[in-house]
C-alpha cells in the first residue's frame, strides 16, 4: 500500500487471505458442481464467483477508469445467461482483478483516496469517494463469498473456505 497504516495492512492482509482461500474452494469444483443453487431463483455457485469478478472489473474499470488487460475487460462476467466460466475461468478471473486492485492500492495516496467519482444510484447522481468504491468491493466481495460459502457447505462441498 501507498503509505504504511496498521489497519489498511490489516484489512488488505485478510481480503486476500479471504481471496485465496475463495479461489482454492472454486478451483477444484466441477460444472455440475459450480451449476448448484441454493434455490432455482438464486445465483448458483459459478455465477456469484463471476458476479464477484465482474463487480471488481466494473468499478474499477468503468468507475475508477483503471486499466485492465483484455482478457478481464471483453469477458461478460456478469451477463444475464452468459456462458458458464470454468473453475480454472473463475479462479484466473479471481486472481487477476485482485492483481488489478492490489496494484492500484499500492499507488494511490491518502489524498487518491478522498477523489470522488459520479454514479448513478437511485436515480440520482451522486459522488463516491475512491475510499468508499474500495470498501464497496470489499464488502460485495464477502456477501457474495459467504453465499458460496453456503451453498458449499450446504451441498456437503467443504472446503478451508466454509471452515
Amino acid at each position: 500500500m501507498a503509505e504504511e497504516n496498521f489497519t489498511l495492512t490489516t484489512f488488505f492482509t485478510q481480503w486476500k487471505a479471504y481471496q485465496d482461500r475463495l479461489a482454492a474452494a472454486l478451483a477444484p469444483l466441477t460444472a455440475e458442481q459450480l451449476a448448484l443453487r441454493a434455490a432455482p431463483d438464486l445465483r448458483s455457485i459459478g455465477e456469484n464467483a463471476a458476479h464477484i469478478i465482474g463487480c471488481r472489473v466494473g468499478w474499477f474499470t468503468y468507475t475508477l477508469g483503471e486499466s485492465a488487460s483484455a482478457e478481464l475487460t471483453e469477458v461478460q462476467w456478469d451477463a444475464p445467461d452468459g456462458p458458464a466460466q470454468s473453475a480454472a475461468e473463475l479462479v484466473r478471473g479471481l486472481n487477476q482483478t485482485w492483481q488489478m486492485m492490489a496494484d492500484c492500492l499500492d499507488t494511490w495516496s491518502p489524498a487518491d483516496m478522498q477523489q470522488t467519482f459520479p454514479d448513478e444510484m437511485d436515480g440520482e447522481i451522486v459522488q463516491l469517494s475512491r475510499a468508499w468504491i474500495v470498501w464497496h468491493v470489499m464488502e460485495h466481495d464477502l456477501h457474495h463469498g459467504g453465499e458460496i460459502s453456503l451453498m458449499l457447505g450446504a451441498h456437503g462441498l467443504k472446503s478451508d473456505f466454509t471452515s
